[in-house]
């Protein structure tokens, strides 16, 4: 199966740097997108005969580097090496005709024995859950014809990782699985957490709180902890790609909120489980297409200059982008249908900062079209035609 997006999005970062780190949550699909490279030699670093291999790492690449066609190396699970800061500074400084494409349930910077931090060496691809054309690629497996419009609320309730999306039957039993992989799997190994149910229980309530602004205060009763334990395992579960933290655009003025974040939940579908959900409401729709869009935004943007907005009079605008080197602030708000929009967020956003575009993404399936709100213009657009509409933006 080819993911479209992805494998052009390999080459685009490969186009720049030599070395690779592709990053993404347990079962998000990593390992298939590697090994679907044409020509990729495929190294999984959980065996020990390769990890013995890698121990010489300039022994290793040479045979590579000698080969008359480039060569795409794949090192999966590379924090199970010893130093795998080490191998990928050697791949990037001594054998630059190689390319080198690592991969890890979290993000590079969250392991311990990475000393490194290869600045300046590789490029980062984010590998969030399914996006719009991943629905599109898909498609056919999922039951629809080619030329149907994609489930939705498929990818909603089920989620954005293939196997749960892909399932023919989904047991509630998976998610918990997947919760206790992440645990002994990706956790344990990262970080030292004492309290391991306490800190379930955290998780489950991120999941079921998804897309609100974070209070730690309000988890330290549930949780039995104390706030700076909270916060804590807030940038545990961040770092670890299990939560995207928001934090508030603001241009410095009294009234617009500053510190308060607001946290989304990895996907949909372990929101949709922990919230107990099995069949969506128009308004729940609404609630899980903030996911949907801030996936299409973080794989082509990451989240370094996406926040969330919101002033004391309790206006707010979900997304807001800093887009190129002047950036100007696109707006978007997210919206189960037109009918539901209120411009008054996006007006008291543009009070104050003026400069940028106004979307509204929604999930019937229309044209775009621009409609004016007083001195407010606004696009809207239809969740399965947002990606083309960010390309514009890259």
């Amino acid at each position: 199966m080819k993911r479209t997006f992805w494998s052009r999005e390999l080459e685009r970062a490969f186009a720049a740097r030599s070395v690779v780190w592709l990053a993404g949550v347990r079962r998000s699909g990593k390992t298939t997108l590697v090994r679907s490279l044409e020509g990729a030699r495929y190294h999984d670093c959980e065996l020990v005969r390769v990890r013995r291999a890698l121990e010489d790492p300039e022994l290793f690449f040479r045979r590579f580097g000698e080969e008359k066609a480039p060569v795409t190396v794949v090192l999966d699970e590379i924090h199970r090496l010893a130093n795998p800061s080490e191998v990928l500074k050697i791949a990037a400084d001594h054998f630059p005709e190689v390319r080198v494409v690592a991969t890890g349930s979290s993000t590079l910077a969250a392991k311990q024995k990475f000393k490194d931090s290869l600045t300046g060496r590789k490029r980062d691809v984010w590998l969030v859950p399914m996006i719009s054309q991943d629905l599109a690629d898909f498609g056919p497996q999922a039951g629809a014809k080619p030329a149907a419009a994609p489930d939705l609320d498929r990818r909603m309730l089920r989620g954005g990782l293939p196997p749960f999306f892909l399932a023919p039957r989904l047991d509630d039993r998976d998610y918990e699985e997947w919760i206790g992989s992440y645990w002994a799997k990706d956790l344990s190994e990262l970080f030292v957490v004492d309290k391991k149910a306490a800190f379930i229980k955290f998780v489950e309530l991120v999941l079921a709180q998804s897309g609100g602004l974070f209070e730690a205060q309000s988890f330290t009763a549930a949780c039995e902890v104390s706030r700076p334990t909270v916060q804590h395992w807030l940038s545990i579960l961040e770092t670890t790609l299990l939560a995207t933290v928001l934090r508030p655009y603001h241009g410095g003025t009294a009234t617009e909120i500053k510190t308060q974040p607001k946290v989304y939940a990895f996907d949909t579908g372990f929101v949709a489980y922990f919230r107990g959900w099995d069949s969506l409401r128009d308004d729940d729709r609404g609630h899980l297409l903030e996911h949907l869009v801030l996936g299409e935004l973080a794989a082509r943007f990451g989240t370094s200059r996406l926040h969330h907005w919101r002033d004391k009079q309790q206006h707010e605008v979900d997304f807001v982008l800093e887009v190129g080197r002047r950036r100007e602030l696109l707006a978007i708000e997210c919206k189960s249908s037109a009918a539901k929009f209120d411009p008054a967020g996006l007006q008291a956003f543009r009070r104050k900062h003026a400069r940028g575009e106004n979307l509204v993404v929604t999930l019937r399936s229309t044209e775009a079209y621009r409609k004016t709100f007083g001195e407010l213009e606004v696009e809207f657009v239809p969740f399965m035609d947002l990606a083309a509409r960010l390309e514009t933006k890259r």
